[in-house]
């Protein structure tokens, strides 16, 4: 089981480019919390993670509350907001605008990305990119918490040369639009966002704790790859730890440590979230959804989806439908 791929497929992972920028130095261009634009780029989401793809030129990237450092950008490189903090990306360091917020919306009559030419002065020209990456934050997304604020991609790395490509392969497309241009953008801002998240496991250290640190571990991972694989199998301690060579006691212990939850409680969560998307298919009963991960009990499924969530499934399957009818 690649449990990567199985909990990007649970969360709803899905991208697209909105902006295509020509700039002339000097340029400055600020960008909202992704929070405030969130119902206008990406409605059928929670949470939506910006991102940025130098194809030419040189840029500086700082969040707006100037918390870290600016981010040096060179032909070819990417940075990804992950939280989707506000955020400035100028031809020169502390300079700063404010976000025109009318260019935040869906077209409903023309196909992204929009194209922005001659943006700034008549100095060095620069080219970027700007998009976004929607996906589900609840039930569960264990990704969210496991990757650092600000992802600097280089265009040394092999995937910043990938993402460069790839990139300009999709703006060749929105520049000669055909069927299923915009979709062929989504996917690969997806494959961009999923190469980033590779190349961060790289650079990890055996130190490192958390999510991602767990798919590494020899045994953690033989285990998540067990409870992602049969979510509905009526695992225990006792049977995970003999699945994976380890003693009862020595397996708590090292899941507990590396991904800082219990397993039964992780295993709990990703049942909710295989839920919540069973839930939302046409027809499918909140008995039925919760019978396909393992509970026996309507009952105990209802209160651990209200605990984790904050509503019963019944009233989060009603919001959803209201928040998906155009015009909500």
């Amino acid at each position: 089981m690649d449990v990567l791929s199985d909990v990007l497929r649970a969360v709803r992972l899905t991208g697209a480019i909105y902006f295509d920028m020509n700039a002339r130095a000097p340029w400055v261009a600020e960008s909202p919390a992704t929070a405030t634009i969130c119902a206008k780029v990406m409605p059928d989401f929670e949470r939506v993670i910006s991102f940025h793809i130098m194809l030419d030129g040189v840029c500086y990237a700082q969040l707006a509350d100037e918390s870290e450092p600016p981010i040096k950008l060179e032909s070819g490189d990417a940075v990804i907001f992950v939280r989707g903090e506000a955020h400035v990306m100028a031809s020169e360091q502390g300079t700063r605008s404010r976000p025109d917020m009318d260019i935040y919306f869906k077209p409903n009559d023309r196909p992204l990305p929009f194209v922005f030419d001659q943006v700034g002065g008549d100095g060095e020209k620069a080219r970027f990119v700007c998009g976004y990456l929607g996906c589900d934050a609840l039930p569960f997304n264990p990704i969210l918490d496991a990757l650092p604020h600000i992802m600097h991609i280089r265009s040394s790395s092999s995937s910043g040369r990938l993402i460069h490509e790839l990139i300009r392969t999709a703006l060749k497309e929105s520049q000669s639009p055909r069927a299923g241009g915009e979709t062929i953008l989504s996917k690969l801002s997806e494959l961009m966002f999923l190469q980033a998240i590779r190349d961060h496991i790289e650079t990890m250290t055996d130190a490192s704790k958390g999510w991602l640190s767990g798919l590494r571990d020899r045994h953690v991972g033989a285990a998540l790859s067990l409870m992602h694989g049969r979510p509905a199998q009526d695992w225990t301690l006792d049977s995970l730890a003999k699945e994976v060579g380890q003693s009862r006691s020595a397996f708590a212990e090292r899941f507990a440590d590396v991904m800082g939850v219990p397993a039964m409680q992780y295993l709990g969560n990703w049942r909710l979230q295989l839920a919540a998307r069973a839930l939302e298919r046409q027809g499918t009963s909140v008995a039925q959804a919760a019978a396909e991960v393992g509970y026996e009990s309507e009952a105990a499924f209802n209160r651990a989806f209200k605990r984790l969530v904050g509503v019963p499934p019944g009233a989060w399957r009603r919001n959803r439908s209201a928040a998906a009818r155009p015009g909500a």
